[in-house]
């Protein structure tokens, strides 16, 4: 009797222990896959956060600068004077104004590019259990109005904690600054700082004991101050 043997054409299937171990590493393959992808979207997802976050903070720096850097010397028809703590704004008091040449000019609009700022805190509206306070920027522009005009409020950026102005007088940081009151050093009015540095300290999150790192921003102050005698304070404007 003679027996059939497979020839080598035949093809071969494979066994079960084969088809198992085939499939778990195929799901290991997908289950690395799987992993990555999902670390890559969460990686993904905390940076767009991260950035989004941080974009108002920037905004607000970089508009914070640009008025310090267009600050108006006082004493002049539309230049008023720099004073920490003690600009009132219709709700609130113990703003920082000062007055700068920053604003835009418009066809429609009778007054020019001086405009007087005040940057100070507000307790949030919108939230019920706030982390911190809302930084606001005030805009008067109209500065020859016979009747005061509503300023324009503008919101920069919230969870804030503290709002601080500091001013160099060329050998010490002050607190405050008045210009309507004479200096201590020279005996003038209408002087202006040679810098001067603003820190924004961040709330610290919800459920975190502590904030994040405050923002520091020293703009030098490069004016002239015209007063009876010629002074020069900070530079040539």
């Amino acid at each position: 009797m003679k027996l059939n043997r497979p020839s080598s054409q035949q093809r071969v299937g494979f066994t079960l222990i084969e088809v198992l171990i085939a499939v778990s590493i195929f799901a290991m393959v997908l289950l690395a896959i799987n992993s990555v992808f999902y670390g890559a979207m969460r990686l993904q997802r905390k940076t767009s956060q991260a950035v989004d976050e941080s974009l108002p903070a920037q905004q607000a720096v970089a508009l914070i600068k640009r008025d310090l850097q267009g600050i108006v010397a006082p004493g002049r028809v539309l230049a008023g004077p720099l004073q920490s703590g003690a600009a009132t704004i219709p709700g609130q008091s113990g703003g920082t104004a000062f007055y700068t040449d920053t604003g835009a000019l418009e066809e429609m609009l009778p007054w020019g590019d001086i405009q007087q700022v005040v940057y100070f805190l507000r307790d949030p509206v919108s939230r019920t259990t706030p982390t911190g306070k809302d930084l606001m920027r005030v805009v008067s522009r109209n500065l020859l109005a016979t009747i005061q005009e509503q300023p324009v409020e503008q919101f920069l950026m919230s969870d804030v904690a503290a709002l601080g102005f500091s001013y160099y007088d060329g050998t010490s940081w002050r607190d405050a600054w008045d210009t309507t009151t004479p200096d201590m050093s020279t005996g003038l009015t209408n002087t202006l700082p040679k810098a001067i540095r603003v820190e924004i300290d961040l709330a610290a999150p919800r459920g975190e004991l502590h904030g994040k790192t405050p923002i520091q921003l020293v703009v030098p102050v490069v004016v002239q101050v015209r007063t009876n005698a010629t002074q020069t304070t900070g530079g040539q404007g």
